[in-house]
């Protein structure tokens, strides 16, 4: 006797798919909204921390609160933000260009505003494509005050240096190029509302 299996229509290959893509949107949504919400955190985290970092050298140098400066040695006291520095670079091409600037009333003005600016701009979120450019400068100053290539100092003695091109300064200046490209001020900070403004919807520069 014959045994007749019954018969399971299936469905189109198409139609199957289609199903499927329904059914995985919803959570694949949540997933990328998931990551796009860690990355904007992330993001905004590093850019308020590198902003501290700027704004606490600005207040270390203008107040004297004890850590890098003392109190003595304050800006506000008439103390220079850049002698100390400028004045000890001991290697590199440029240093005797930093040690005729070293205690310059125009080098501590820039230096300090620099720091100020470029803190404020991270903390809020706003002018980070200026923060990040201006930043480099500053930074890549001060990498050539330091000049990590060199093995020696002037005077023979041994320059410490752990790595002849990739310290914190490049670190710090990449990490600038990158909060400014990401558009980090969007979280955790005013960007959204400064780039809504007129002037700077006009030159995106400013953002």
């Amino acid at each position: 006797m014959a045994v007749h299996h019954a018969h399971t229509p299936r469905m189109p290959r198409r139609l199957t798919a289609r199903l499927h893509r329904r059914t995985a949107q919803p959570a694949d949504r949540a997933a990328t909204t998931a990551e796009t919400t860690a990355t904007a955190t992330a993001l905004a985290a590093t850019r308020v921390t590198l902003g501290f970092v700027f704004l606490w050298a600005f207040l270390d140098k203008a107040f004297g609160l004890g850590y890098a400066t003392k109190s003595a040695a304050a800006w506000v006291k008439g103390g220079s933000p850049t002698k100390g520095f400028l004045s000890h670079v001991s290697a590199g091409p440029l240093q005797s260009a930093f040690h005729q600037w070293a205690g310059q009333a125009w080098a501590d003005w820039l230096f300090m505003l620099g720091l100020l600016g470029i803190g404020l701009a991270l903390i809020g979120g706003i002018g980070l494509r200026i923060a990040a450019a201006s930043g480099t400068l500053l930074l890549a100053m001060m990498w050539a005050a330091e000049w990590p290539p060199a093995r020696h100092l002037a005077n023979g003695a041994a320059s410490g240096s752990s790595n002849p091109v990739a310290d914190y300064h490049l670190v710090y200046a990449l990490l600038l190029i990158v909060l400014a490209a990401t558009a980090s001020g969007n979280s955790w900070g005013l960007g959204r509302r400064w780039a809504a403004l007129p002037v700077v919807r006009d030159h995106p520069w400013l953002r």
